[in-house]
């Protein structure tokens, strides 16, 4: 392992991504009641008395308007066999809801079915850090499943093993 005192944006993007971590979509509604949503992997527990979670979106996102507007979000953990619909949140197409199913949750928010889990959130706090906004959410539902998660590292999808514990 080397040690870097100069950083280079590219290398620490690199160094981030040997964390592995679950992928999301995030869902809100704009001021027209249109869906939206992104694929993220920021997503983190922070508190559970109360129950908080946290989240992160680039400043720059065209989709900030509409999670400080609707003040609610939910976050979905995408099972392995979505892939595709990370590529699709992923991406700019104009409706990414065409042909993915979802329900309706608190405040008419989409909420993807088949997901491992969904946290259906208030938002608690809004903070700006850096070229990001943290989105903590108190956390108002949720639901889990017994599927496979998502995994995302190294810049790639994977699959995690259980490994016992010695």
């Amino acid at each position: 392992m080397t040690i870097k005192t100069e950083i280079n944006t590219a290398d620490l993007r690199k160094a981030l991504g040997t964390f592995a971590t679950g992928v999301t979509i995030v869902t809100t509604l704009d001021k027209d009641k249109n869906r939206i949503g992104v694929t993220v992997n920021s997503f983190s527990s922070v508190s559970l008395e109360p129950p908080i979670v946290l989240w992160s979106l680039k400043k720059s996102s065209p989709n900030v308007a509409a999670f400080d507007h609707s003040g609610r979000f939910v976050i979905n953990v995408l099972a392995q066999t979505q892939v595709n619909l990370s590529q699709r949140f992923a991406s700019s197409i104009q409706d990414k809801f065409s042909s993915v199913e979802f329900r309706e949750g608190l405040g008419g928010l989409p909420m993807i079915e088949n997901c491992v889990a969904s946290f259906q959130c208030m938002t608690y706090q809004r903070i700006e850090a850096g070229d990001h906004i943290l989105y903590l959410g108190e956390v108002n539902e949720y639901a889990r499943a017994d599927y496979p998660t998502l995994i995302f590292c190294k810049g790639k999808y994977m699959s995690g093993q259980e490994i016992e514990a010695i």
